[in-house]
């Protein structure tokens, strides 16, 4: 699995594609820090970055689908599907081995974007507990995203498709978020109750605001691995009705 996992890690940096979405990544990043900046009152340098991302995360949801979209769906069409579900790799080794390579790449645009807290660090200060968790949530949030986007490409071979496919995904999941808040759902406890359990939005506040909520990590954890066993279920129907 590991070669596996290697080899499409690889494949994004022997390209220009990981570099152009980080390219992407950061600058939206950047947009959001200098606007954070400009509209302060005070010469002093304090915001939470955490309000950064979940600002930004609207714009960022647009990156994911676009690493994602090559996953299973260009295999499919160049017709090289057939190598690995041929290969001594079990199917769940292969869609975990992808995720890996996908939310490695991601993880490694974060590290970039820690430049900006390092700004303001030198220029100001930065609560570290707030810094924190404002980075695990938002890695936890993206992970759910990935997944979907993983799920999305295995569904077709077309990776154009796939990343359209995956956009819609992850606006209707911001939308379920805002569609909790309505007051046609709030009026019905019972269905309120459910749909804030699956808010993604109200699980990152406590994480925006430097607090670590075990529930919240299991909650983003449970979603990440239900969707990829969603995604093996996909393949391996896939693999047996090929014979």
């Amino acid at each position: 699995m590991f070669s596996l996992y290697k080899k499409e890690v690889q494949s994004y940096f022997y390209s220009p594609f990981a570099y152009v979405v980080s390219a992407l990544f950061l600058f939206v990043f950047s947009l959001s820090f200098i606007n954070s900046i400009s509209s302060m009152s005070s010469n002093v340098l304090k915001f939470s970055f955490s309000n950064i991302f979940y600002n930004s995360f609207f714009y960022f949801i647009f990156l994911i689908p676009l690493l994602t979209m090559r996953t299973f769906a260009e295999e499919r069409k160049s017709h090289t599907e057939t190598l690995w579900l041929s290969a001594p790799i079990t199917i769940p080794q292969v869609v975990i081995a992808k995720f890996l390579a996908v939310a490695t790449v991601f993880l490694l645009m974060m590290v970039l974007s820690l430049f900006f807290p390092l700004v303001a660090w030198w220029h100001g200060s930065v609560v570290l507990s707030s810094l924190i968790c404002g980075y695990l949530g938002f890695f936890l949030w993206s992970l759910v995203c990935i997944a979907i986007g993983v799920m999305i490409s295995a569904l077709t071979d077309n990776p154009i498709i796939a990343a359209v496919l995956g956009e819609a995904a992850m606006i209707l999941v911001l939308f379920l978020d805002n569609f909790t808040n309505t007051d046609l759902i709030q009026s019905v406890k019972p269905v309120a109750k459910v749909f804030e359990w699956f808010s993604t939005e109200k699980r990152f506040g406590a994480f925006s605001q430097g607090l670590f909520s075990l529930a919240d990590l299991i909650f983003f954890l449970s979603i990440t691995v239900v969707v990829l066993i969603w995604t093996i279920i996909i393949i391996e129907k896939r693999r047996q009705s090929r014979g």
